[in-house]
């Protein structure tokens, strides 16, 4: 079994859309990260969905919780406003999230390794040809907890990445 077996599609954004329709994507479709490529397709930024939160809220909130626990609806109108009129290159720093990837000939192990390494959910699979990368997917960490229980990583796929070659 190798990384392009596991992978699977797995919705993503570009770093040229809307910061609010990105957020709203982690949120509608429940995802643990937002995968996010550049105009090219290459991988940018993978962003754990509690990082998303963390560039979405005040500086004050995060530096200081209890500032949050005094307000009430204007402090939530405030996070939406923050993402209002910005892309999603603009709204995610690439050098906080640097994007995670394997080749689709990686072992299961390589990519659990990285998974733990880095603290993230979700690894992407790429393919070269040339200078051209191909998305082939996306490994979450519950598709390798899934193979190693069971050896199958069987689960359902829900996205727009197209799926394995």
């Amino acid at each position: 079994m190798h990384a392009r077996d596991l992978a699977e599609p797995y919705p993503f954004v570009t770093t040229d859309d809307d910061a609010v329709a990105a957020a709203r994507l982690l949120a509608q479709e429940s995802l643990p990260a937002l995968l996010v490529l550049d105009s090219d397709g290459q991988p940018y930024a993978i962003v754990p969905g509690s990082q998303v939160l963390r560039q979405a809220l005040p500086e004050y909130v995060v530096d200081d919780p209890l500032l949050g626990s005094g307000l009430h609806g204007n402090a939530d109108r405030e996070v939406a406003q923050r993402l209002d009129g910005l892309t999603v290159a603009e709204w995610l720093p690439r050098r906080l999230f640097p994007p995670l990837y394997v080749g689709p000939d990686a072992l299961p192990m390589e990519v659990a390794a990285l998974m733990a390494r880095t603290h993230s959910p979700l690894v992407a699979v790429i393919r070269r040809d040339g200078d051209q990368v191909h998305l082939l997917g996306s490994v979450t960490a519950a598709r390798l907890m899934s193979f190693f229980l069971t050896g199958t990583g069987t689960g359902t796929g829900t996205g727009t990445t197209p799926p394995p070659e």
